[in-house]
């Protein structure tokens, strides 16, 4: 794990280069009041003063320079500079100007390297300064979180089971003690029957598994964190082509998400009972895989018909929000890289949104603009429930018309959460096609920091 910590330093006065922002609109203001030797600097690079321009600055000294970058983003954003936390060369550096302030996220994460399978990366840490010490620790906990999604989701899935990530969980509780249950064999088979079935196709080493953290004090607002642990998905018998199975590494994304959420509570020290669940299987192909036509019972006691065993990962969540439930918490999160519907909808950026609570739907979309991480609200339309029915079982677990997706998966997870439980379902991608500042292509985490945000406002 890159070292976070160590990339950001309490301004006291100690030497280092100094980092110009200047927006496109003050670009003219601010280029006249600069001395001779910055002009001549900024006139020897054609066509700045646009966004995203950028520029080396001669100060009086044969060694002295200061960087210039023209950005049009928000002083609240936290790419605001991530372009230059990962081009600078190795050094010390503070804004000429303001706090990096939520700029000091995107520093971070612009040095962090997924580096498990490659050579470490021989760049040397660029250094921020800031003259707000008491935001660094804070920063540190989200950088380390964010990673930790990247890091899970990008791992290949020879090197991340179910028992692997199980490890990851226990991993992530023995700094804060809390308690790690994990059920598995007959106890699942018999316990959380959708989990099992979905499963039972991996070899050995792979089986299923529910894996439990709790933390917290019992007289605390109980949370429920649930996350979508396939740790690959082949489509089982309804198999993938080999275009959708490319990056079904990151189908635990949404576990990814679930256990990062999960740490930065726990870091935090947020006055929660925290109960977090993660339902882990392999959605391999043998001759005791589950097929279309079967029948599954569940923990809850409906049965489900299953139309698609692509359509898994709503299987092993209605399990697992059953035994949530059970617990009466006050709010449910869920994540998930559940339907390729949300990113025909919305793309990669936009974590597809439910929630049966109009309040907790307002503060969550609140918390994501706040945070520069949006969300966007998807209905869970009574209309469509209609497509959920079957004509032998309680309920399909994927209609045939292939409608509205994303909606109708939701809704599936809708019947396993009473309505007056808060509940969230965020179907997330937990993969970023192509490289932005700060966030290169790869696994990367979407609604993390709306979350977090809604937790410390609600529960800090």
């Amino acid at each position: 794990m890159t070292d976070f910590a160590s990339l950001l330093q309490a301004d006291r006065g100690q030497p280092a280069r100094s980092i110009h922002i200047v927006h496109p609109d003050r670009w003219e203001a601010w280029l006249s009041a600069q001395p001779p030797r910055a002009r001549t600097g900024v006139h020897a690079h054609k066509g700045i003063g646009k966004a995203g321009n950028r520029a080396v600055l001669p100060g009086d000294a044969a060694d002295d320079w200061s960087m210039l970058l023209v950005c049009d983003e928000a002083e609240t954003s936290p790419w605001r500079i991530a372009s230059l936390g990962d081009s600078l060369p190795e050094g010390t550096y503070r804004l000429a100007e303001g706090e990096p302030g939520a700029a000091m996220l995107g520093w971070c994460l612009a040095q962090h390297r997924f580096t498990r399978y490659k050579a470490n990366d021989p760049q040397g840490p660029r250094v921020l300064l800031t003259s707000e010490p008491a935001r660094i620790a804070e920063v540190v906990r989200i950088a380390e979180a964010t990673a930790l999604v990247r890091d899970l989701v990008d791992t290949g899935a020879s090197d991340l089971g179910p028992a692997e990530l199980a490890a990851a969980v226990e991993a992530a509780a023995k700094p804060h003690g809390a308690t790690v249950t994990v059920t598995q064999g007959d106890a699942l088979a018999t316990g959380y029957p959708m989990i099992h079935a979905v499963g039972q196709a991996a070899t050995r080493d792979r089986a299923p598994r529910l894996v439990e953290l709790e933390w917290g004090d019992p007289a605390h607002p109980r949370v429920a964190i649930v996350g979508k642990g396939v740790v690959f998905d082949s489509g089982g018998l309804d198999i993938k082509p080999a275009a959708g199975m490319r990056l079904m590494k990151k189908d635990m994304g949404g576990a990814a998400h679930a256990l990062a959420l999960a740490g930065l509570v726990m870091a935090a020290r947020l006055k929660v009972r925290l109960h977090l669940l993660i339902p882990t299987v392999e959605n391999a192909i043998a001759g005791n895989a589950f097929r279309p036509g079967d029948v599954l019972k569940t923990r809850q006691g409906l049965t489900v018909e299953n139309t698609n065993t692509d359509a898994e990962g709503r299987l092993i969540l209605g399990d697992a929000l059953t035994k949530a439930v059970e617990g009466s918490p006050a709010l449910i999160l869920d994540f998930a890289t559940l339907t390729g519907a949300a990113r025909v909808a919305l793309g990669p950026d936009l974590p597809a949104t439910f929630a049966n609570d109009e309040t907790l739907a307002a503060d969550l979309l609140a918390a994501g603009t706040a945070v520069h991480d949006s969300l966007w609200r998807l209905p869970l339309w009574d209309g469509y429930d209609a497509m959920l029915q079957s004509d032998v079982a309680d309920m399909v677990n994927a209609p045939d018309s292939g409608f509205a997706g994303s909606i109708t998966a939701a809704l599936f997870l809708r019947r396993f959460v009473p309505a007056d439980i808060a509940w969230a379902h965020l179907d997330t991608f937990a993969w970023r096609p192509a490289a932005k500042p700060g966030r290169p292509k790869g696994g990367d985490a979407y609604g993390l920091r709306a979350t977090y945000a809604l937790l410390k406002t609600r529960y800090a």
